[in-house]
């Protein structure tokens, strides 16, 4: 018989639902691939560099911690608070909702199971709301 995996967010079962960091790779490349080319993230997407290598690993490796794998960002960028490292853009609602629409559509393009798919998208909405509010806009 087949023990039950445990439930998201719990220990590492949400990073290996994700596919550890492979996963992660593939969900951020996704996500950035929607950012460059759906018209209501253009506004998200000027507040990055040209450059989006940086802004990518960034991402998977802040994903990788926050979903109870490996603490990448910590080990190479040092701690961060998603909220005050972004208080400096102006993000208000459209650009929160325009990033969780970006993410919707990665994590829609992953083979996860779908009740992770809905649990991730749950979870980062967390943050994204944290940011939004963060910014005063």
């Amino acid at each position: 018989m087949n023990k039950p995996s445990p439930a998201y967010g719990t220990g590492d079962s949400s990073y290996k639902a994700a596919g550890e960091l492979s996963g992660l790779i593939r969900l951020v490349d996704a996500f950035y691939t929607y950012m460059e080319t759906l018209p209501e993230a253009r506004v998200i997407l000027q507040m990055h560099s040209a450059d989006l290598a940086l802004s990518r690993k960034k991402l998977a490796y802040f994903l990788s911690g926050w979903l109870g794998g490996p603490r990448l960002y910590a080990e190479h960028f040092g701690s961060i608070v998603i909220p005050a490292v972004h208080r400096h853009l102006s993000v208000g609602y459209a650009q929160r909702d325009a990033w969780l629409l970006c993410m919707q559509r990665a994590i829609a393009d992953q083979p996860y199971d779908e009740s992770f798919k809905v649990y991730l998208l749950e979870q980062l909405r967390v943050p994204a709301e944290r940011v939004r509010a963060a910014c005063h806009v």
